[in-house]
């Protein structure tokens, strides 16, 4: 495992990381397998690990407590984020600050965080939903001073809506915020433009999500495929995100090299890039956590393979089903 410095917090942090957000939805005899997987990922290197009240209100981040008692003796950095209040995802333009964070809740939410993950201080807590329109706005600047100065949380940071890069960049400029969470893969490359300069700037970690474009960089989706209905993707790969989705991935399949499969392409496409200090695969499963971790080698793409997954690049704005 390689591991990259996360801006001016100084972690050393792996630079596969491990996405909890799926890991909420099983129950029963599978959470064996969930604490098989995520004891294998600690084992293979992996120290980060990005979560959310959101997940199954609190399951995942309790799942995540667990795996910081198992490992006491391993500096495991734990991630979080506090839900906006209206529970709705994502936010949108109109919504006010005061329904979505007000001061009282994020003290609220970061108290059962701090509960679930059974620590007395978080790591890194994050808003799970941002509009830069806030950025001025006093009262969740006065609640985030004063977690930091009880010492309930370390660093903060802001995971920025779905395709939409820019709404945050303000937000930064305060000093308040120490990280980004942002949506970067082979399709979504423009937080290249203004984000990641940013972060440079202001020596910002960057966390990158959705590696795998919620699937679709698998290159195993068909414009057949079906979701179940309590699949979260059921609602989000209707038929005009399913058929474009599946024509672009399609489209890179040329591009695989000998020897390496596309979830490994599109991995090592963001590992390349020295902006990101780490990204976050969802891994339900064994295979999963060794292919994954395995990509962390050291080796990015040739510049070659690099400039031709430039021109892939597919910008999209939000839409009713992006969510």
């Amino acid at each position: 495992m390689q591991y990259r410095t996360f801006g001016r917090t100084g972690w050393q942090v792996s630079e596969i990381g491990y996405g909890m957000w799926g890991l909420a939805d099983w129950t029963g005899s599978e959470r064996t397998e969930i604490d098989q997987a995520l004891d294998l990922a600690v084992e293979r290197g992996c120290n980060f690990f990005d979560t959310a009240w959101g997940y199954g209100s609190g399951l995942s981040e309790q799942i995540l407590g667990d795996l910081l008692k198992r490992n006491t003796g391993k500096r495991l950095y734990a991630a979080t984020k506090i839900p906006p209040m209206n529970f709705k995802w994502p936010s949108k333009p109109e919504y006010k600050l005061e329904d979505v964070f007000p001061a009282s809740h994020i003290i609220e939410y970061t108290e059962k965080s701090l509960k679930n993950l059974q620590v007395e201080t978080i790591d890194l807590m994050q808003f799970h939903v941002w509009e830069d329109a806030w950025a001025d706005r006093d009262e969740w600047k006065e609640a985030v001073q004063k977690l930091t100065q009880e010492g309930k949380v370390q660093a903060w940071g802001i995971s920025v809506n779905r395709w939409e890069p820019d709404n945050c960049l303000n937000t930064l400029r305060t000093g308040l915020i120490d990280a980004v969470q942002v949506i970067y893969n082979i399709f979504d490359q423009n937080p290249e433009d203004n984000l990641f300069p940013l972060c440079r700037e202001l020596n910002l970690g960057i966390i990158a999500r959705v590696p795998f474009d919620e699937g679709t960089l698998t290159g195993t989706f068909t414009k057949e495929t079906t979701f179940p209905a309590n699949d979260w993707r059921s609602t989000y790969f209707v038929p005009e995100n399913l058929n474009s989705s599946v024509e672009h991935a399609d489209a890179l399949k040329p591009l695989v090299p000998q020897g390496m499969n596309m979830p490994e392409m599109a991995l090592r496409f963001i590992l390349s890039n020295p902006d990101v200090h780490t990204t976050i695969p969802g891994m339900r499963k064994l295979r999963n956590v060794e292919a994954n971790n395995a990509v962390s080698d050291g080796q990015g793409l040739s510049q070659e393979l690099l400039d031709e997954l430039k021109a892939h690049r597919w910008d999209r704005t939000p839409t009713e089903w992006s969510q």
